[in-house]
């Protein structure tokens, strides 16, 4: 070999040897061993949670964590108390966590990025995450924050319509909806955009603490309202059961976005599957310990949705549920 290839050939051994370090690599290669620090911040009760943290377990485990093996979850539930979320954001930031995890809609991801600009965070459910800053763009989110978005156009007319068809005779709809939650505003003037469509008179019923609930709800009886929609919101979530057990006192048929009022005797949901929500926010944890940075991640839109009866409570109620409604029913409760 001549003086000059050899030469040629050291000095691309060097480019590579000292290029080698800096390489993208996975994050388990990187660091052999350790163990990920994960943070959770929820605006429910660990109960309240629970449908929505164990999808997001099982996410993980089918990704390969396994809880004291090669992750430690810092649980943090605000008990739907949103003043202590800013607090509890604060918590998991001392305590150097990998990502965060942030549970529910954008008031929970706000808390987390004005903790921190640096730590990466996942969102859930967030429904318009661009409309209140915390992406740039779906496509392009920027910055530390991505995830996944509940934002799916006319929801709240195919919610109104299946009510509309299970309880055909229904003329005015009472709509629950906390006036403190920046997003419910755009949600409930689509419900009343949708509703006024279908000649459907909507009620609103305002409320921005717990302790105005059953008022509401007596509201919506006086004024003769046929039935009840809820907006999802931490207050309303964490609620959930008490806002059914008082709907079945007064024999008022309820329609929910989400399952678990059902299953506590509501009568129908309609709406993304946040268990599906939770499962995928596990990729993107995954992929940013291994390297990934959150703001080249693009946000996703929900792929699954669940239309769930509680033909049980419909009984009770004195309710028949066309076959046509049920036969596209996801699950029905007996």
């Amino acid at each position: 070999m001549s003086r000059r290839a050899t030469a040629h050939v050291l000095a691309l051994i060097f480019m590579v040897a000292f290029e080698l370090p800096f390489a993208p690599v996975s994050a388990d290669a990187r660091e052999p061993g350790k163990v990920f620090r994960i943070g959770y911040l929820s605006p429910l009760s660990r109960a309240a949670d629970s449908t929505r943290s164990g999808a997001f377990r099982q996410g993980l485990r089918d990704l390969g964590y396994i809880e004291g093996r090669n992750i430690t979850i810092e649980w943090r539930f605000a008990e739907g108390r949103l003043e202590r979320l800013p607090e509890l954001a604060a918590e998991l930031v001392r305590l150097k966590v990998d990502v965060i995890v942030a549970g529910g809609g954008s008031v929970i991801a706000r808390a987390a990025k004005t903790a921190t600009g640096t730590i990466p965070i996942v969102m859930t459910n967030v429904e318009d995450p661009v409309a209140t800053g915390l992406v740039a763009s779906l496509a392009r989110p920027g910055g530390n924050v991505t995830g996944l978005t509940a934002l799916v156009r006319d929801l709240s007319a195919k919610r109104l319509q299946l009510l509309k068809e299970a309880v055909p005779n229904v003329s005015r709809v009472a709509v629950l909806w906390n006036s403190a939650y920046p997003e419910k505003a755009r949600e409930f003037d689509e419900t009343q955009a949708a509703a006024q469509a279908l000649a459907i008179h909507p009620q609103a019923l305002q409320i921005r603490r717990s302790d105005e609930i059953d008022a509401a709800l007596d509201a919506a009886i006086n004024e003769r309202a046929g039935a009840l929609i809820t907006l999802p919101d931490p207050l309303t979530n964490t609620h959930g059961p008490r806002i059914v057990a008082q709907a079945l006192k007064q024999r008022l048929p309820t329609m929910f976005t989400q399952r678990p009022p059902v299953d506590a005797g509501g009568l129908i949901s309609y709406g993304p599957s946040y268990a599906d929500l939770f499962r995928r926010a596990a990729g993107y944890v995954d992929r940013i310990l291994k390297g990934a940075r959150p703001g080249d991640l693009p946000v996703e839109q929900p792929t699954k949705f669940e239309l769930v009866i509680n033909l049980k409570t419909a009984k009770a109620l004195g309710l028949t549920i066309p076959q046509s409604v049920l036969l596209r029913a996801d699950e029905v409760i007996q």
